[in-house]
């Protein structure tokens, strides 16, 4: 018998626009044979189904159902595809645990820890073989000290909101004096911000996902942006970001991240399918892990689909996969 799915998207933070191009790759490629999907908007102004352009369905947040069709929907589990809040920062997997719905993504725990970068930096900094960039975690409404910071780092580095995705307000700094205007930028997208050192080495993103009880480790990719670093624009505009899929690693580097990206996986208690971004440092090889992404995006341009493409799998059977696996 067919699941009745909710495929969640939108948001409310500038992240909905990914997260609607994420909602469509998703709605292609869910198999119709076993679910039956009624694609969700969240946005500031409510929570809608929407049939036809014009025509729009609100629905009811007591128990997450549709009157629709003189009927009542109810809805077997949840497709979050929401980035940013309230989708990947644990506020709906509180709400539909409250409702008992399963969901795809990390629980609401999870959820919300991984939101904060510098928090996560301090949980997974335990993991064998595991290096985090030297860093310091400041707050809008405290007192920080600019030349105790200048002191503390060595430029250059990188300024980023705690809480963000897709680097929006994210900031690479070279000179000291410009530390400040980095700070203002990224202040207003997060009331935390992380400064962190530059990790001089090669870039790559790597998706990692639990299917018939199993962690499974796609193929890396190995991200060469043509900007400074790997910004919103490199992120979403083809052909602004060399991407190799797979990336090259050596033998003993593939084993290697291998296992620490399980090891992340699993302390972290992640559920569904997540991204790890990391350096491989210049001259030693070293694992810098770079932050982790619970809600991964899965536009065209994104990652995930790529590594799952080049791993020989099509997206209806990953998600398929996914979906029992988090869904029942």
């Amino acid at each position: 018998m067919k699941k009745t799915i909710a495929l969640l998207t939108g948001g409310t933070t500038g992240e909905w626009v990914v997260s609607v191009k994420s909602a469509a790759t998703i709605a292609q490629n869910i198999d119709t044979n076993l679910y039956d999907v009624y694609k969700i908007m969240l946005n500031d102004n409510g929570w809608f189904y929407e049939p036809a352009d014009s025509f729009k369905i609100e629905v009811d947040k007591n128990d997450f159902s549709l009157n629709f069709d003189g009927r009542k929907i109810k809805f077997d589990g949840v497709f979050i595809a929401i980035h940013g809040s309230p989708g990947e920062d644990g506020k709906l997997q509180g709400y539909f645990d409250m409702l008992h719905i399963p969901y795809t993504t990390c629980d609401a725990l999870t959820s919300s820890i991984t939101m904060n970068k510098g928090y996560t930096k301090s949980i997974v900094a335990g993991i064998d073989n595991l290096y985090t960039a030297k860093s310091i975690q400041i707050f809008k409404n405290e007192n920080y000290d600019l030349k105790q910071i200048k002191q503390d780092l060595r430029l250059p580095y990188f300024v980023k909101p705690n809480s963000g995705g897709s680097s929006i307000g994210m900031s690479k700094v070279k000179h000291a004096d410009d530390l400040e205007s980095a700070l203002e930028k990224a202040f207003k997208e997060d009331t935390q911000v992380l400064i962190e050192e530059f990790v001089s080495g090669r870039e790559f993103s790597i998706g990692v996902f639990k299917a018939k009880g199993e962690i499974t480790v796609l193929p890396t990719t190995e991200v060469i942006p043509e900007n400074e670093f790997f910004d919103y624009e490199a992120k979403y505009t083809p052909g602004a970001t060399q991407e190799i899929t797979p990336g090259e690693m050596t033998e003993e580097e593939f084993a290697r991240v291998h296992q620490i990206v399980k090891d992340v996986y699993s302390k972290l208690n992640c559920r569904g399918v997540v991204r790890i971004d990391y350096f491989l440092e210049d001259e030693t090889g070293k694992f810098y892990f770079i932050e982790i992404n619970t809600i991964p995006g899965q536009t065209a341009t994104s990652f995930i689909p790529q590594q799952v493409a080049a791993m020989g799998l099509s997206l209806k059977e990953f998600y398929t996969g996914l979906m029992k696996e988090t869904l029942g």
